[in-house]
């Protein structure tokens, strides 16, 4: 796995990092790759958080996923102390490989959020465009999926 400014492993003729079927992902300088977690069921995000290569080995060794407690300066596996594991069921990852997408299920009361929240998108923002000077939070529920047609 590799930094931003380390050579990432050797690409095969005409293979881009946009086509190589070799995972390399692509850490950061500080060592940090953002990750985004959605529910495995109903695609709802979840949280975002970053890992770095000891939380991503982790995950993939044991199917938890673990992160990098910016905060705290140490590595941390979701739901420990909770119980709300989040039970990784597949992992993606963007088209240059420096963003990691998990889908999971999440167990004990199903809840991600430190707060007891579902998610942690458990707000959102009002006046915006409209009324920039009086952007403003509100408790809202995930907006459900579109159906497609």
């Amino acid at each position: 796995m590799t930094n931003d400014n380390e050579a990432s492993a050797p690409l095969g003729a005409g293979e881009t990092i946009e086509t190589t079927l070799n995972f390399s992902p692509r850490f950061g300088r500080d060592g940090l790759i953002p990750a985004i977690v959605t529910d495995l069921r109903s695609g709802d995000v979840l949280m975002f958080a970053h890992m770095n290569d000891a939380a991503l080995s982790k995950t993939l060794t044991t199917g938890v996923a673990h992160f990098w407690s910016r905060s705290r300066a140490k590595l941390w596996m979701k739901g420990e102390e909770s119980g709300n594991l989040l039970r990784v069921g597949e992992i993606r990852t963007d088209c240059d490989q420096d963003v990691i997408w998990l889908a999971v299920n999440v167990e004990g009361d199903g809840v991600a959020c430190h707060t007891g929240e579902r998610s942690c998108f458990y707000r959102r923002l009002v006046g915006g465009a409209d009324r920039p000077d009086q952007t403003a939070l509100e408790i809202a529920a995930l907006p459900h999926p579109r159906s497609r047609d």
